[in-house]
């Protein structure tokens, strides 16, 4: 009898490697395979989009907050800005279906890289495990960086620089170019948790952590996403979409949306924090009450 259960626990390991098997590489539970982006965190933020002038919760200085307060969403209907993939430092918080596979050498098959595309506007990002060094400062910046990983455990840790200036909210929240990304991917069966903390001296007063989740899908698949840019706006030539500082009118929408102080809505590294909530509430105390309808 006691053969008998060692038969059966022995067999359902069996089945637990092979269900497991296409995600796992030596020691390490890796993330190659197709992932469909789970939107229950900051859906509203990742999905429709976040409001203009909301920067709550974020570690921005007053650059950066100077900076979105000029955005203008109408930026995006310029032909060079309608076809623009993700940045590496966002593209993980969007739409679409993630792939990931790896390259491994032919003759000695060490892991040289991952690449991942992510469909919306064909995000293609390669990861490199081979120990290669990050190149020199002056080196082209990109949309997705430069990127190299390494284990930890069964954690895939990757460091990221050489980016663009990019965004880290798409209500015109910039990232300079000197701005850098780790990132941590752990897999728990049929999940991705993915973290990232993102670091730029020019634009952040600390480092900006978010967390994004992804289910793995068996025999999954991923279609073409072809972009065509066109003149969608009737404008003469050289103008681009902007505000003049202090000219912005649509930042005050939240506060007659909501009627929350507007300092809420301005950002900042203690907004982060629990004992925030008190600053909150003395505000909130101060507003005037609104009047109400006869």
């Amino acid at each position: 009898m006691k053969t008998m259960l060692r038969v059966v626990k022995c067999a359902g390991l069996v089945v637990m490697v092979s269900v497991l098997g296409a995600r796992q590489s030596s020691a390490q539970i890796t993330t190659v395979g197709y992932w469909n982006p789970i939107m229950d965190e900051d859906q509203h933020e990742r999905g429709p989009g976040p409001e203009v002038g909301d920067y709550s919760g974020l570690p921005i200085n007053a650059a950066t907050r100077l900076r979105a307060d000029t955005w203008d969403a109408s930026l995006l209907t310029l032909p060079e800005h309608q076809c623009q993939p993700h940045p590496s430092t966002y593209g993980f918080r969007g739409v679409g279906i993630l792939r990931v596979w790896e390259t491994r050498d032919p003759e000695t098959q060490q892991l040289v890289k991952y690449d991942t595309l992510i469909q919306w506007q064909q995000q293609h990002r390669e990861i490199w495990m081979d120990g290669r060094p990050h190149p020199p400062e002056y080196a082209r910046h990109t949309w997705q960086g430069f990127s190299t990983g390494k284990f930890d455990g069964d954690t895939l840790v990757v460091s990221t620089d050489h980016l663009r200036p990019t965004w880290i909210r798409r209500n015109g929240l910039a990232l300079s170019d000197r701005a850098t990304m780790t990132e941590r991917f752990v897999v728990h069966g049929d999940l991705l948790t993915h973290v990232m903390m993102i670091e730029d001296p020019v634009y952040l007063t600390e480092p900006l952590v978010k967390t994004n989740g992804f289910q793995y899908v068996p025999n999954g698949n991923m279609q073409p996403y072809p972009c065509r840019s066109v003149s969608e706006v009737d404008r003469k030539p050289g103008i681009v979409p902007n505000h003049l500082m202090g000219d912005n009118l649509f930042l005050k929408e939240l506060v007659e949306r909501y009627h929350l102080p507007f300092e809420l809505f301005r950002g900042g590294a203690d907004q982060a924090l629990p004992e925030y909530m008190e600053t909150a509430k003395a505000l909130i105390a101060k507003m005037p009450k609104p009047a109400t309808k006869k």
